[in-house]
């Protein structure tokens, strides 16, 4: 078990605050007491590299303590916890580290904290299948739902429920330290829509109406294909921008047709799933 000490340090060289209790709840077990000296000014490194020299102190063999000598418990512990570390800063093997997510391009982080990405936008999920996008700070009205609607029951796709949509802003929160803006923004937002599974979304394919230069950089559309969620997608005009030019109608009608075939295909596949007999 890491000491109290020591746990605090990797905390800290994560960026990340402590809290204590300030007051004791009924009938909780006391909180350990311990000293230690407190550490002199942190010099000005990121987060990486201050959780990489904590492990390299972690794996330094230490001289066990014992209150009396009890030679039968005395082993040397398995820096497990080291290995997990080292494996998420991409120091283990790949064979050794856990399987990872899609690779997407990354940006090097900062030994100075950097400025968060900012933007905001507006999600929705079809009958928890299909994640829509709308970039902006404003909720769509009653003319863009009504227009979205219409876009869908003319692809022959009829969802439970109206979409609803709600907004995601990008820093969650201000003062925090950025050592790598790009994939802190790509990682919270990635967060926040497997969050959404206690909801019962389960993505199965993106549409974004409009366009942001901020979140292209998060949310990468490469070939019909969002490497971040993992999600065959589509990106087009704004539904303002749809709802004011016939034109962007007419070039939108073969796209329809595809989104009723995947519509209706992954409908399809949901149902087989739901039939299938449970493992024994």
């Amino acid at each position: 078990m890491t000491a109290e000490p020591q746990r605090l340090q990797y905390l800290e060289a994560m960026g990340i605050t402590a809290w204590v209790a300030r007051y004791t709840l009924p009938n909780a077990r006391p909180t350990p007491v311990c000293e230690w000296d407190m550490p002199e000014a942190a010099p000005a490194e990121a987060p990486g590299d201050r959780l990489h020299a904590l492990l390299d102190e972690a794996v330094t063999p230490q001289p066990l303590v014992r209150e009396a000598p009890q030679p039968a418990r005395e082993r040397t512990q398995r820096p497990a916890n080291s290995r997990k570390a080292r494996a998420l800063l991409g120091d283990v093997p790949e064979e050794v580290a856990a399987e990872s997510s899609p690779t997407i391009p990354t940006e090097p982080a900062t030994a100075e904290p950097a400025e968060a990405l900012r933007y905001t936008v507006q999600v929705g999920c079809l009958d928890g299948r299909w994640l829509v996008l709308l970039p902006g700070s404003e909720s769509p009205g009653a003319p863009a739902h009504r227009l979205l609607d219409n876009l869908l029951h003319a692809a022959g796709i009829d969802p439970g429920h109206t979409v609803a949509f709600e907004a995601f802003s990008w820093p969650l929160a201000e003062g925090m330290p950025v050592y790598a803006p790009l994939e802190e923004a790509r990682e919270g937002f990635a967060a926040f829509v497997a969050g959404c599974g206690r909801r019962g979304w389960r993505p199965q394919r993106l549409l974004m109406f409009g366009h942001d230069e901020t979140l292209a950089r998060v949310v990468t559309l490469e070939a019909g294909h969002c490497p971040l969620l993992d999600l065959p997608a589509w990106q087009g005009p704004s539904l303002d921008t749809l709802a004011g030019s016939a034109a962007d109608k007419r070039a939108l009608l073969p796209i329809l047709a595809e989104w009723r075939d995947a519509w209706h295909s992954s409908a399809q596949g949901v149902e087989n799933a739901d039939d299938a007999p449970p493992d024994v």
